[in-house]
């Protein structure tokens, strides 16, 4: 008990309280002394808060300077500011994107700032989310806490990240562009990061005073014999089980005029604004191909979409890079809000690989599940945009770093098809986009199968296929417990071209098996994982996805 009082505080419920109290105690004057000290000795206490909340930070002197007006000792209050400065700087680097997408000609450059522009007002709202968290918690439930605020940060920083990646042209206004961008997107990106780091510290802060957290002490979740969490309720297991016809949607699309719409996108697009976003609106997709590029809206929260099978139901479209579409726009379907669900249907950019970037499906909301779903492309076929994203039983496709992002994303019961590429060309399944340290984003392959698709088998062994390459400086990928069949290369890894990135990033294995699994000529930056670095990638802690996956109906396995 004595431990939750140190942690706690005298005055604060609050998670941040928590934190603070415990390595800012020491810098408080007792009660009677703050009764009588001066406005200078305030002050002194202030300023000895702020050193201490910012210690840990990279950026040290960006905290300090954010909270320079602060006139509290709350650590509440001083978590808040400095969310809030956070914001305050996004949002001065989204107005000078919207002021250069105004006074752009350039349409390239254009769509980069499009791009740039809808990523950092959703860096807003992930920093809003995480501000508006900042309330009464039960210390039972610090580690949901934990999850959430960790994910919308680190997506609200990996936002930032997209809007610069998205300036791929090499053209002289492209690169004036970004370099304008880099200056307006510095300091949001250092806040964001010391934001981050600070509730970061709650792990340690727990950590060391032995207090465990439900993450890592909750019991194992128990399958019934139908394969599904024993505790999904039974409304939401009939659901995953009935055909789809059998289904009660909101709307039907059906491309023979027996639905209320014929195209996937017009029942998006009628989603009711006023309806209640908390309820499930599911839309039924009856078998056919649908030439359309869909969109769900942000804002188009607890919408699934269930089709009558992964190769009877299929979206498709052709944007490219090669034709001209920067590679965030190319999406065939892109699913942007929160609690998307989609069961039984397929997602596909036929552009081909001589198109080079073309994504099939672009998958950006929290808590995010994919269920028995077809993804097929060949270059960037599956963009993993941010957020907590479950994919099971899939069936993905794909040549070059066909799996790419910036999300926390677990591919569990997954098919994994290396698609034949274009001569010269080498494959990589994955792409990690991580960049900063404290983010919480990775890619985790379960479970799953590695494998040549039927165009690839026969001539495998005429090109060279890796498990993935580190995008970015700290990318994170690790495959546990996987078939990896003779079509990877015995490194197993490859580094990204023109980069030191295979120093820094984070790339493991454990517990695989198959010919492609033998660890024994891999590269040297690979990692064997213990059986402890395994566990923080499973569904339970990486994603904390047995807190939400369980309300979907979809069957997971929480643990190794």
């Amino acid at each position: 008990m004595g431990k939750k009082v140190a942690i706690i505080g005298v005055s604060s419920i609050f998670l941040v309280a928590m934190v603070v109290a415990v390595v800012v105690g020491a810098t408080r004057k007792p009660s009677s002394a703050a009764a009588s000290s001066s406005s200078a000795a305030e002050l002194s206490a202030t300023s000895k808060a702020v050193q201490t909340l910012c210690q840990p930070t990279d950026y040290k002197e960006a905290c300090e300077k954010s909270l320079a007006s602060a006139n509290t000792t709350d650590p509440k209050e001083l978590m808040k500011l400095a969310f809030k400065a956070a914001m305050n700087e996004v949002a001065l680097a989204l107005s000078n994107s919207s002021q250069l997408e105004k006074a752009n000609s350039d349409d390239k450059t254009g769509q980069a700032l499009k791009t740039c522009n809808e990523a950092l007002d959703s860096a807003i709202d992930n920093l809003q989310r995480s501000f508006d968290k900042l309330g009464a918690f039960d210390l039972s439930k610090v580690d949901d806490y934990l999850n959430d605020v960790q994910t919308w940060l680190s997506s609200s920083y990996s936002y930032g990240v997209m809007c610069l990646d998205s300036f791929e042209w090499n053209t002289t206004e492209s690169d004036k562009a970004k370099a304008e961008m880099e200056t307006a997107l510095k300091s949001a990106k250092e806040l964001t990061s010391n934001a981050l780091v600070m509730v970061n510290q709650v792990e340690k802060v727990l950590g060391s005073l032995n207090i465990p957290i439900s993450q890592t002490s909750s019991r194992r979740r128990l399958l019934s014999e139908d394969g599904f969490p024993s505790w999904v309720n039974a409304g939401m297991r009939r659901l995953l089980t009935a055909p789809a016809r059998n289904i009660k949607a909101a709307v039907v699309v059906a491309k023979d005029g027996s639905g209320r719409y014929s195209k996937v996108s017009d029942a998006v697009k009628n989603i009711p604004a006023d309806r209640d976003g908390s309820r499930m609106y599911i839309i039924y997709v009856k078998a056919g191909v649908y030439s359309e590029v869909v969109t769900v809206d942000k804002k188009q929260t607890n919408v699934m979409i269930v089709g009558d099978g992964p190769h009877k139901t299929k979206i498709t479209g052709g944007l490219n890079y090669v034709d001209g579409v920067g590679t965030f726009q190319t999406g065939t379907f892109k699913a942007l809000g929160n609690n998307f669900i989609a069961r039984d249907i397929g997602f596909e950019n036929t552009a081909g690989s001589e198109k080079h970037q073309a994504v099939a499906l672009h998958a950006e909301g929290d808590m995010s599940v994919f269920y028995n779903c077809r993804i097929d492309a060949f270059q960037d076929t599956l963009l993993t945009a941010s957020g907590r994203q479950f994919y099971r039983d899939c069936t993905i496709t794909g040549t070059v770093d066909f799996i790419f992002g910036y999300a926390s994303a677990i591919f569990q019961n997954c098919r994994l098809l290396i698609r034949k590429p274009m001569d010269n060309q080498q494959c990589m399944v994955t792409a990690d986009g991580r960049e900063n340290d404290h983010l919480a984003s990775g890619i985790v392959i379960h479970n799953s199968v590695i494998t040549a698709a039927p165009d690839m088998a026969p001539v495998k062994a005429s090109f060279k296929s890796y498990l993935g390459r580190p995008w970015k400086p700290l990318a994170r990928t690790v495959v546990i417990n996987s078939q990896i069949d003779d079509v990877i290369d015995a490194e197993g890894w490859m580094p990204w071209s023109g980069s030191n990135h295979e120093k820094t990033c984070f790339y493991g294995e454990y517990g695989n098996s198959g010919t492609g699994a033998n660890t024994n000529g891999r590269v040297s930056w690979g990692r064997k994982l213990t059986k402890n670095q395994a566990l923080f990638f499973t569904v339970r802690r990486f994603i904390a996805g047995d807190k939400w996956i369980p309300r979907s109906g979809v069957p997971f396995v929480a643990g190794l």
